[in-house]
Order: C-alpha cells, then sequence, then structure tokens
C-alpha cells in the first residue's frame, strides 16, 4: 500500500464522505463500479463541488483493490484540462471511495439517446466535445511523460464526462495501462478489457494490446456523435461500428446519421469527420490514425463548421441553452 501513503495527502476520512454526501443521499448515477454521488468539500478553504463514486462489493476483490490503486495513481500522476480530476480518496477497512471534479452535464453517452424535454447537441458542439476528448487521449498516448504511454482500454461515451462549460474530459481509468512509448505492442494480455462494442476486434482475437485499440473505441464513439445513437441498440443484433463501416464504403452513412444532423450532409466538415471516424475503425491497426492525427482532423473540421455555420449559431448561443465555451 505504498501508494496510498504516497499520496497521503489527497487521503481524507470516512467522516468526511458521509458529510459530503448527506450520508450518501444524494445519488446521480450508477456506474460500472459502483454508485455516484454529488458532494460537496472544503478544499483550500473553498466548498468545492465534487462527484463520489463508491466501489461495489464486488470491487473489493483483488481486482478491486487493482483498479483502485490504478485510477489513484494515473489520475493522481497525469494532468490536463482534458482529463477528469482526482481531487481526494476514500480507504476505511472495505469501503473505497474516489472524489473527482464534478462534471455538471454528466457523461456524453446521456446525450446520444432519444431526449425528451431537451434540445439535441449541436453538430458545431458535437465537433468541438470530440476535439476536447481526442485532446485528452492524445496527451495520454503520446505526452505524458519520456517514453512513457497511457492505454486506457475503455474509451467509451459513458467515460467522456461534461463540465459546466461543455468542456470534455477522459474518465475512469481503473481498466488502463502504461508502458513504453518506444515500443509498438505496448502489452500482451491473454484475456481482453474493456465494454464490448468498443473494443478493439483485433485485442479480442489476440490478447495483443496497444494504443491503436483506443484509437478504435474513440472511432466507435465518433460515430455515435454522428449517428445519435449509442454503438448497441435494444432489438438489433449488429453494433454500430461494423454497421458504420459498411454504410461509409457504400456511400450511403446518410441513411443512419442522426436526423437533427441532415443538412451538414455532404458538407465538408461532416466529411473530415467521417472519414477520420472510419480510419479509427480499420482491421488492420498499422493503418488506422494516431490519435495526433485524429486530433488534427478534428480540429480542421471544427474550423470549417465556423464557417458552414449560419451566423446566428456562431456567436456561441446554442439552441435550447447550450453555450459553447
Amino acid at each position: 500500500m505504498s501508494l496510498i501513503e504516497d499520496l497521503h495527502h489527497l487521503r481524507i476520512p470516512f467522516k468526511d464522505i458521509k458529510e459530503a454526501t448527506q450520508n450518501f443521499t444524494t445519488l446521480i448515477g450508477r456506474g460500472g463500479y459502483g454508485p455516484v454521488f454529488r458532494g460537496q468539500l472544503s478544499l483550500s478553504g473553498e466548498l468545492t463541488v465534487v462527484a463520489v463514486k463508491q466501489l461495489q462489493t464486488d470491487q473489493r476483490s483483488a481486482q478491486g483493490i487493482k483498479e483502485f490503486l490504478t485510477e489513484i495513481q494515473m489520475l493522481s500522476r497525469y494532468k490536463h484540462p482534458n482529463i477528469v480530476s482526482l481531487v481526494r480518496f476514500c480507504q476505511k477497512g472495505n469501503e473505497r471511495f474516489l472524489v473527482y471534479e464534478y462534471a455538471e452535464h454528466g457523461s456524453l453517452d446521456k446525450y446520444l439517446r432519444p431526449m425528451k424535454n431537451r434540445c439535441p447537441l449541436t453538430w458545431r458542439q458535437r465537433i468541438s466535445i470530440c476535439v476536447d476528448a481526442a485532446r485528452g487521449l492524445n496527451h495520454l498516448h503520446n505526452h505524458v511523460a519520456k517514453n512513457q504511454r497511457v492505454i486506457h482500454r475503455d474509451i467509451k461515451s459513458g467515460n467522456i464526462l461534461l463540465d459546466h462549460n461543455w468542456k470534455a474530459m477522459i474518465a475512469d481509468f481503473g481498466l488502463s495501462k502504461l508502458g513504453r512509448a518506444n515500443e509498438s505492442v505496448t502489452y500482451v494480455i491473454t484475456n481482453a478489457c474493456g465494454t464490448y462494442g468498443y473494443c478493439d476486434p483485433a485485442y479480442i482475437n489476440s490478447g495483443i494490446l496497444t494504443k491503436e485499440s483506443d484509437v478504435y473505441s474513440f472511432g466507435v464513439v465518433l460515430f455515435e456523435v454522428l449517428c445519435g445513437r449509442l454503438c448497441f441498440k435494444n432489438g438489433e443484433e449488429e453494433y454500430l461500428a461494423p454497421l458504420a463501416q459498411r454504410y461509409y464504403e457504400q456511400k450511403m452513412l446518410g441513411i443512419i446519421t442522426d436526423d437533427d444532423l441532415k443538412k451538414y450532409m455532404n458538407s465538408y466538415s461532416m466529411n473530415i469527420f467521417s472519414e477520420i471516424a472510419y480510419k479509427c475503425l480499420l482491421d488492420d491497426r498499422k493503418q488506422r490514425p494516431s490519435m495526433g492525427l485524429v486530433l488534427k482532423k478534428l480540429e480542421k473540421a471544427l474550423e470549417v463548421i465556423e464557417i458552414e455555420d449560419p451566423p446566428e449559431l456562431q456567436r456561441g448561443d446554442i439552441p435550447g441553452g447550450f453555450t459553447v465555451g
């Protein structure tokens, strides 16, 4: 437990967690690892809104403890505006909690489902969110430290959080792996991890993990954003990735594109976006783009949309009360 001791300045007592969450009555959601509560903690003399993740019972196993420590290690070591910040943690017996900066608008997946009483994300806003997420992932792959990279292993829309300004941040690092940046194959793993539908088929079939596995998962997210749906829909046997690949190759992508984006069909920004999304899903991992190139293309698409959008959408005011930061 030397890591816990090294980071004692981030550790808080259990009573602070109970007080912050009003005795765990402020539930705001449930993730794969347990419930998440909204809380308020005094940090540096200021009362700050935070998100408190409580690990589920089965996450107290050896594997659960490993993921808890991995998350603390990664988020305390690698800081970036587009990577969610770990502000505190708590461990009391078998109870474990991770305290993050609060993402007011929740996770991206919530905006990729049919919504009532909520305006959909605009095309400009969707590209901006994807640019933010690409910046965070590019940092993990290429800029965390000399000769090091982090492979996330569970990139999905549910692990991309949105703050009050709609800035996107990569979250959930429990499955991530640290490797050497000068090695093409970072890890060889017998059992692939991640979320099915997002997980790289080459990784599933071979057990060989590379940074391109994250690129594939990010490509799935890009198509979710373009199509306005999650990678799996109830009643459908086919995941979004192979479906999007097929329609793209047949030049019929408009059939599955989100209805709210139809006016942008065949626009330069959508062509840039869909082409890089498609390349992320290529079967041959050597042919997939780096996250640096993905970021460059998405930034170009964002630059282009400023020209394509009508003037009333260039002021930063988004229909339905959305504001682009």
